[in-house]
């Protein structure tokens, strides 16, 4: 009995030797936060999508104060939003472009060949491991809209085709979308990027075409009419590397045989006639 009394005595002790230690601890060495934090965080836009490249619209702020990114890195903020956080600092806003999810494959229902009909779980990841989801083309889009649910933002719908629209002003770059596809088909790039290879079947000739009709037949085409440097073939398929080479125009896309190749203008993804009409008609 005297053991277990002892035991407690003992317990009890240490209990408040650790209790008063935490106390003391956290007086003299609790780091005091900055005021401005909460307002700060108040005035962004509170997604919390990580495009800034922190965990959310806290450490964003905290990041801010700190002086290790500019307010600019919020591209989900409004330009108006943006220079209110820099007045708020009196720090230079910065410069930081918009940056949006593309899709890199055109071959929805009308376009890509079915071989089978696939009745299994509706997502695009089961669909993958099960035969492909019965498209022949086996790097294309499965249209089971796996992105558009991953979509916090609203920003992802499937069109008549079943292929994933992204809306470019509702995008916030969060990467979600690349996350969820099992077949990588998607890159979070520049909005200033207009040229957008949409295949990635690394085929070439009619095998290329024999599974969709808008697939890339590494004919080299884009990458002759390109300016030098800007679009090299890889494994079959146009890369373009805004690094290398420059500046892109929409030519690289008018003898595409296939429309692998595509022109973004104001958020839609434009065949190689239309791009060349308008052009024509502005007489540049």
């Amino acid at each position: 009995m005297g053991g277990i009394l002892t035991a407690i005595a003992i317990m009890t002790g240490l209990g408040v030797f650790f209790g008063v230690a935490l106390a003391v601890a956290n007086r003299y060495l609790k780091v005091q936060e900055d005021p401005r934090l909460d307002i700060l965080e108040g005035m962004l836009p509170g997604s919390n999508c990580g495009a800034c490249g922190q965990a959310g619209c806290r450490a964003f702020a905290e990041a801010l104060l700190g002086g290790v990114t500019k307010p600019s890195k919020c591209t989900v903020s409004s330009p108006d939003g943006v220079a209110s956080v820099a007045a708020f600092l009196g720090v230079d806003a910065g410069r930081e472009e918009k940056r949006v999810a593309r899709l890199h494959c055109a071959g929805g229902l009308g376009q890509a060949r079915q071989i089978a009909e696939y009745e299994g779980h509706g997502s695009c990841a089961a669909a993958h491991l099960v035969g492909g989801g019965g498209k022949g083309c086996s790097w294309g889009c499965l249209g089971l809209a796996d992105c558009a649910i991953a979509c916090d933002f609203d920003a992802i719908h499937m069109n008549d085709q079943s292929l994933p629209v992204v809306d470019v002003d509702k995008c916030t770059a969060c990467g979600d979308c690349v996350e969820a596809c099992p077949r990588d088909l998607f890159d979070i790039l520049p909005l200033s990027q207009k040229l957008i290879v949409q295949c990635k079947a690394p085929l070439e000739g009619e095998a290329a075409r024999a599974v969709c009709q808008v697939a890339c037949d590494a004919c080299g085409r884009c990458a002759q009419d390109a300016a030098p440097g800007l679009i090299r073939m890889v494994n079959n398929l146009p890369v373009v590397d805004y690094s290398a080479g420059g500046p892109a125009r929409p030519e690289a896309t008018f003898r595409c045989p296939t429309g692998a190749i595509r022109w973004v203008e104001g958020g839609q993804f434009q065949t190689a006639q239309l791009v060349h009409l308008t052009i024509g008609e502005h007489g540049e």
